[in-house]
């Protein structure tokens, strides 16, 4: 089965950056599909950005579009998430998960989480 690993959350002050990485590991085929979720207290866990890991082919949710930019390294079996211009409404936790024939914006299409990494975001 697949582990997925994050690390890089951290705490900044509105409009700092972040780089958040999810190591992955344990497969045997690699996994079509990588995505990054996050979860405030007490709110929904919401998509953030997928990478098609075949194509690099991405997709981001509106809210973070054009201050999130998914990649992936294939040789270290990583993939990131670099957040620049950060604002107070993207604190929360933030997963990294694998999924298979669909790369879209919704967790039911995702069968392997990490444990999550911290990001917060105040003045």
């Amino acid at each position: 089965e697949v582990k997925l690993v994050e690390s890089g959350g951290g705490s900044v002050q509105p409009g700092g950056s972040l780089r958040l990485s999810c190591a992955a590991s344990g497969y045997t085929y690699r996994p079509n599909c990588i995505g990054w979720f996050r979860e405030a207290p007490g709110k929904e866990r919401e998509g953030v950005a997928t990478i098609y890991t075949a194509t690099n082919y991405a997709r981001y949710a509106d809210s973070v579009k054009d201050r999130v930019t998914i990649s992936q390294d294939n040789a270290k079996k990583t993939v990131y998430l670099q957040m620049n211009s950060l604002k107070p409404e993207d604190t929360g936790v933030y997963y990294c998960a694998a999924g298979g024939n669909y790369c879209e914006l919704s967790r039911v299409w995702f069968s392997y989480w990490g444990q999550g990494t911290q990001v917060t975001v105040s003045s």
